[in-house]
């Protein structure tokens, strides 16, 4: 018996070793960092600000819509299921008025999406929702925003995102990756020694795009702009005609597709800082 129970241990630590390359480039994220000391300032007018957590199950494809006002932060931890945090901010002419409108807010978190709705903002007061959301390390997201930024970290699977006014940061993620924003900045930090996925397809419209890689990365990079220019840090081979505002080119041994792209910015693909 203790022969068996010990094989079965050996097991079970062989799996898990197993599993630990196609996560060596995630962290646990388990930290809250959202607070209503960081959010809005708003104006002089006067604020309301809550924060409200749920903890639902983790089922298929997690969908994320931070609404007309608010952004959204999605954070990969060792968990199986999905904690919500959201803040709620509300402003109006007196403190009443502000406490009455994110009274009306509602944070759905049901069926495998969250989103927030409320009352229709008036001229003297408005209401914006942004999320902090802990996902398993494995996890298949769709974020959406329209007046907020998009941070993803520590995540692998199918990843769609899309904003409209806001920069976006992905950080350590992995899988099949695709998304735009129409207005902001694009920051890509990978970790690792290769891509750990099928591909990444990622661009802005108005902004510049930063690919930051270690050293010895391995992938193959399309990078390109219409009004900008492009710098690397690493070597750049190319063959055939060489387009100065369109790289396409090995980084290492080459490795899976990671094509970013902007039509009004520059292209910055740099080293990852020695830690």
């Amino acid at each position: 018996m203790k022969s068996l129970l010990k094989s079965t241990a050996w097991v079970g630590l062989a799996v898990g070793i197993a599993s630990v390359p196609a996560l060596a480039q995630v962290r646990n994220s388990s930290d809250k960092q959202m607070t209503c000391e960081n959010g809005n300032s708003g104006d002089d007018r006067a604020r309301h600000c809550d924060i409200r957590e749920q903890t639902v199950p983790s089922v298929g494809t997690l969908q994320v819509d931070s609404g007309q006002n608010g952004g959204v932060t999605i954070k990969g931890a060792a968990r199986a299921d999905v904690l919500v945090r959201a803040r709620v901010e509300a402003a109006g002419d007196n403190q009443s008025a502000a406490d009455s409108m994110a009274r009306q807010v509602t944070i759905d978190s049901s069926g495998g999406q969250v989103r927030a709705t409320g009352p229709e903002a008036a001229d003297n007061s408005w209401w914006s929702v942004s999320f902090e959301v802990f996902v398993p390390l494995n996890s298949d997201l769709t974020v959406k925003a329209h007046n907020g930024g998009i941070t993803i970290s520590d995540v692998r699977g199918t990843i769609k995102f899309n904003t409209t006014n806001g920069g976006v940061h992905l950080k350590r993620v992995g899988g099949d990756v695709s998304g735009e924003t129409v207005n902001g900045g694009l920051q890509v930090d990978l970790a690792g020694t290769i891509f750990d996925g099928r591909q990444m397809d990622v661009s802005t419209h108005n902004g510049g795009v930063t690919l930051t890689m270690p050293e010895f990365f391995s992938a193959h990079v399309q990078a390109e702009t219409h009004s900008g220019s492009i710098q690397s840090d690493f070597p750049v081979t190319v063959q055939g005609n060489v387009r100065p505002r369109q790289l396409d080119f090995n980084v290492g041994g080459g490795g899976p597709l990671i094509h970013i792209a902007t039509e009004n910015g520059g292209v910055r693909l740099r080293h990852a800082e020695t830690q």
